[in-house]
């Protein structure tokens, strides 16, 4: 018998990422809701932008809160389809220690991880024409193999790292991030549920937009009469007024809204393709089924 989706969160957060370089980023965003219909809020950062370190510091801090926390990066490379994270090389084979092996090898400010791909294991990552044939650096991870074979579309690998729509440098930052927040909280699942406390989940904000009704290619909301729409089809109420709309702040809302909505939804924990071995290398992200 399938076990029942967790009931005791009643405090939802998403975090829009960066893995960009320095010490505060823009592109992070963080939004908040509580159990309900309202719409979801945004944190304002302890200084002029977000940290990663702040950020951990955020959700460290209310480690023991009925608050479940996605995050939009890839928690570990792929590794059923070759074997390896890093092919050739001697690293880790599971998420927990692969993430304090990327600990070890980045001495970048703010829990950043560029000398990881750029200096420490360069060729397995693709910055351009020069490294070959993009398409051998094409790997999936199984979740994001699925997500693709549903009709979801074709998620970005964590071994590309040009361009701007690149996620290498924010999941290699976030297994950093991982790697800290790890110490005091759950990471599904690769840890199990708990039944009390705040838990960390991988989302990917797609997903929520789709279940909004917003079409491919044309996901990111920019105006406030979107983001109303956007939130209603998810059965939330307008939000409050933003300084701007960019689209971290969009994408924290909406799948703020949507991890809310979808929380309880046992099938989404139980996905019948996440096995152990998955869900201790590769991870998983939910709302992928």
């Amino acid at each position: 018998m399938t076990s029942p989706a967790p009931h005791h969160f009643t405090r939802f957060a998403v975090v829009d990422w960066s893995g960009a370089k320095g010490d505060r980023h823009k592109g992070i965003a963080l939004a908040v809701c509580d159990v309900g219909d309202a719409a979801p809020v945004l944190v304002a950062p302890p200084g002029r932008a977000w940290s990663r370190a702040d950020i951990a510091a955020w959700i460290e801090a209310r480690r023991h809160a009925p608050l479940l926390v996605g995050f939009d990066f890839s928690f570990a490379p792929p590794l059923v389809e070759r074997g390896a994270y890093l092919p050739g090389d001697d690293v880790p084979t599971d998420g927990k220690a692969f993430w304090a092996y990327v600990e070890s090898r980045c001495d970048d400010p703010d829990l950043g991880a560029a000398s990881f791909l750029e200096t420490a294991h360069r060729r397995h990552f693709y910055f351009g024409a020069a490294d070959g044939r993009k398409a051998d650096y094409m790997h999936l991870r199984r979740c994001e193999a699925h997500f693709n074979a549903g009709g979801g579309g074709k998620p970005s690998t964590v071994y590309d790292a040009i361009g701007a729509a690149q996620v290498a440098k924010a999941s290699f930052a976030g297994m950093r991030t991982l790697h800290r927040l790890a110490r005091s909280l759950p990471v599904w699942p690769f840890d199990p549920v708990p039944g009390h406390g705040a838990l960390i989940v991988e989302i990917y904000t797609a997903i929520a937009a789709r279940a909004a009704g917003l079409r491919k290619g044309l996901s990111k909301i920019r105006s406030a009469e979107a983001l109303d729409a956007a939130l209603a089809a998810l059965g939330t109420w307008p939000h409050a007024p933003l300084a701007a709309y960019d689209d971290h702040a969009t994408d924290a809302i909406l799948t703020a809204a949507w991890l809310r909505a979808h929380a309880q939804r046992s099938g989404l924990w139980h996905p019948p393709s996440l096995n152990r071995h998955i869900a201790q290398t590769e991870g998983w992200t939910f709302g992928v089924v």
